[in-house]
């Protein structure tokens, strides 16, 4: 069987049949098991990887919007004035410990900690002027654009959402476009699953909203590698059809109840699809890349300095291995090792103590996993086709506490784009003169969401999609792309 991927002609190396394999439970605040019935699978039976199908493209002359997005979670609020916005003719309560450096475009300073983002200042383009925060640990907006949520774990309900609540990015890639190559989920979730992460996080990055559970970002971390490719699974288990259906039907019924079952068939047709393929599973086996990308992204390093050596820069690399494997939507969090709770001594960018200790130990690491991952696509040819986009929940206070800390700031915070065709070398918008709030340009984050859907091929000003109620939903509302990225 062939078809077409983006009008250009692949053809499958096996075709699929209809089979339900269940995982083990990774649960939500809903309750429901969403990627469970996926958690065995893989990225794609056959089919084209991306440098394939823009290889095929290329020689029918073919140019096509951007294909994915890898979108970088900092979860706890990053420091603006720390990262992006130094200020350092502040007095030292407001400037702190660390000073800007030049970048390579001319007038562009960003903190000393990031020198090599700095050297590559010409392929970012810098937000100084994000808002439309809340003073709530919670990534929703981050991941689906929306400050609107219902009530989760330590973060209370904000009302405006509308029933079954607002999709993720990648689940709405997932609906528009569906999948990129059979078997490879659209949008891939490669943050941790342990609780206080997740907690950190409070909404899963890859949610589905009103668009039903088949479009919720697959749970990398939620699946023994190992036991992902079909040789893993034993015949029994493949045999066992009734019990398998008996376990479909249980969560069919339990959809029904919770108004949640559009889209399960399609689950059942991605559980098969992903079983029968090794794809994913050879995306996440780093021992497959070589030593020379190992290098680039520092995994060829001890860490002594760091809780028993460990670092999240894997994440970096799992990310495009998993976008050039043809995923839509990748989506990580990053922070020091182990990424959870701060008052259970683990890491995350809540900083309200000793930040420029904190910064002194996370910034080089943002710095090395960022670079490399911008490099490494860019030297691919991919860097065109694949937008990074890198931010927290809100900023920190202008002034240090008492703790040499930062506190929240919700008026004001930045974030880092790269790739997807965007006009980059440029900083967007600018703050006050000690940063506590916008002075020139202020960009909401529907406004980025909508810039990255346009390049995505998606015109927000006339795509809607129904939420459980029925009624049509605008993807971003009245927000419009930034002109200053083209």
């Amino acid at each position: 069987m062939s078809g077409y991927i983006n009008d250009v002609r692949y053809v499958p190396q096996l075709v699929p049949t209809m089979l339900t394999i269940p995982g083990p439970k990774s649960r939500y605040c809903d309750g429901m098991s969403r990627r469970s019935w996926l958690q065995i699978g893989g990225l794609a039976l056959g089919g084209l990887s991306l440098p394939e199908i823009l290889r095929a493209e290329a020689e029918n002359g073919v140019r096509n919007p951007i294909k994915g997005i890898i979108m970088l979670l900092l979860p706890g609020g990053p420091s603006h004035l720390d990262m992006y916005d130094l200020k350092p003719d502040a007095p030292a309560e407001i400037r702190g410990e660390l000073r800007p450096i030049a970048t390579n475009v001319p007038g562009i300073e960003i903190c000393e900690l990031m020198p090599r983002l700095a050297g590559m200042a010409d392929k970012l383009a810098i937000i100084r002027s994000l808002v439309g925060f809340r003073n709530d640990h919670n990534t929703h907006w981050c991941s689906t654009g929306w400050e609107s949520h219902p009530e989760m774990a330590a973060s209370p309900i904000v009302p405006g959402f509308p029933p079954g609540g607002w999709p993720s990015l990648g689940a709405v890639l997932s609906k528009k476009f569906g999948t990129r190559v059979p078997g490879v989920p659209s949008s891939v979730d490669l943050t941790s699953i342990e609780p206080d992460a997740r907690f950190i996080l409070r909404t899963p990055p890859g949610q589905a909203g009103y668009l039903g559970a088949a479009h919720a970002g697959f749970e990398a971390q939620a699946v023994d590698r190992r036991n992902i490719m079909l040789n893993g699974i034993s015949l029994k288990r493949l045999s066992d059809r009734r019990a398998l259906l008996d376990s479909f039907d249980q969560f069919r019924r339990q959809a029904d109840r919770q108004g949640l079952a559009d889209g399960v068939d399609e689950f059942r047709q991605q559980a098969f699809e992903v079983l029968t393929s090794q794809r994913l599973a050879a995306a996440l086996d780093l021992s497959k890349e070589d030593q020379q990308s190992r290098r680039r992204y520092g995994l060829d390093r001890e860490y002594p300095n760091e809780r028993q050596g460990k670092t999240h820069l894997d994440q970096f690399l799992l990310a495009r291995r998993v976008i050039e494997a043809g995923a839509r939507c990748v989506t990580l969090a990053f922070s020091r090792w182990p990424f959870g709770r701060m008052s259970q001594g683990d890491y995350n960018w809540d900083w309200h103590k000793d930040c420029f200790g904190e910064a002194r130990g996370a910034l080089p690491l943002f710095d090395l996993g960022l670079s490399s991952l911008i490099q490494d696509l860019d030297e691919r040819g991919l860097l065109e086709d694949i937008a990074v986009v890198a931010w927290g929940e809100f900023g920190r206070t202008p002034k240090i506490n008492a703790n040499a800390g930062r506190d929240h700031w919700p008026n004001v915070a930045g974030a880092l784009l790269a790739g997807g065709g965007l006009r980059c070398g440029q900083v967007i918008g600018s703050t006050s003169r000690w940063g506590e709030e916008v002075r020139t340009r202020p960009v909401h984050f529907r406004d980025v969401f909508a810039s990255l859907y346009q390049r995505l091929g998606i015109d927000v000003r006339s795509t809607q999609f129904n939420d459980l109620a029925g009624r049509p939903q605008y993807l971003v509302g009245d927000h419009r792309p930034l002109a200053e990225l083209g």
